[in-house]
């Protein structure tokens, strides 16, 4: 495949016990004895039907697109990039799954805004800066420790921010997008998350001109 495309699976779409392996069958690489197409096989989490994997540097890319076309359930996708990528990606989820290239560096005392269409990795990278998650560098199935991490960003604009923020330096504050999880991140009830918020001492005042009252 090209430098500038990727080949992408969606797992929550790949349903090997409802097809016949269409993508394999009439993928050309295959057809010629090459395993571009496979199952995951022992990559596979327990339980999970057989789903497969792609060989980025076996498959054609969008040039043939065959298996894009033979999947009854549109779970596969060849993409291709804005432009060829020679750096590693900052963090990799899997196999033929979405990768991050670069970060954003938050400055003190500036705002740094991210924007973007759905996609393009916006909420991993508040992930890393918020120390929710370690980026591996590509590496998905052999993370780098922390220590890699910092010789990776030594002498650019995130090493000082990266360094505090191991050092805990760093205080993140996130505004829930999923209001189903704040739960796990608060323990109390709904009027113990709002005093925890109220800054003004007018939380009384306002649950009286919303009539919220019965949910308090």
């Amino acid at each position: 495949m090209a430098d500038d495309s990727i080949a992408v699976v969606d797992l929550d779409s790949c349903q090997p016990d409802r097809c016949n392996y269409e993508c394999a069958n009439y993928c050309p690489p295959n057809r010629t004895g090459k395993e571009c197409i496979t199952t995951r096989g022992e990559d596979a989490d327990e339980g999970d039907p057989d789903q497969i994997r792609i060989s980025e540097e076996i498959c054609l890319g969008e040039t043939c697109g065959i298996c894009v076309e033979k999947c009854p359930f549109d779970a596969i996708e060849i993409i291709n990039l804005p432009q060829e990528l020679e750096d590693d990606p900052v963090h990799r989820y899997g196999d033929n799954a979405f990768s991050l290239y670069g970060l954003p560096a938050p400055q003190e005392g500036r705002v740094t805004g991210i924007l973007g269409p759905n996609g393009i990795g916006k909420t991993t990278a508040v992930r890393i800066l918020a120390d929710e998650i370690s980026p591996n560098l590509g590496a998905w199935d052999d993370e780098p420790d922390w220590a890699a991490v910092m010789d990776e960003y030594r002498g650019t604009e995130l090493q000082n921010y990266l360094e505090d923020l191991d050092e805990g330096a760093v205080t993140v504050a996130r505004k829930p997008q999923y209001v189903d999880r704040i739960p796990d991140r608060f323990g109390g009830n709904t009027r113990e998350l709002l005093e925890h918020t109220d800054e003004r001492g007018v939380l009384d005042e306002l649950v009286e001109r919303l009539s919220i009252g019965p949910v308090m």
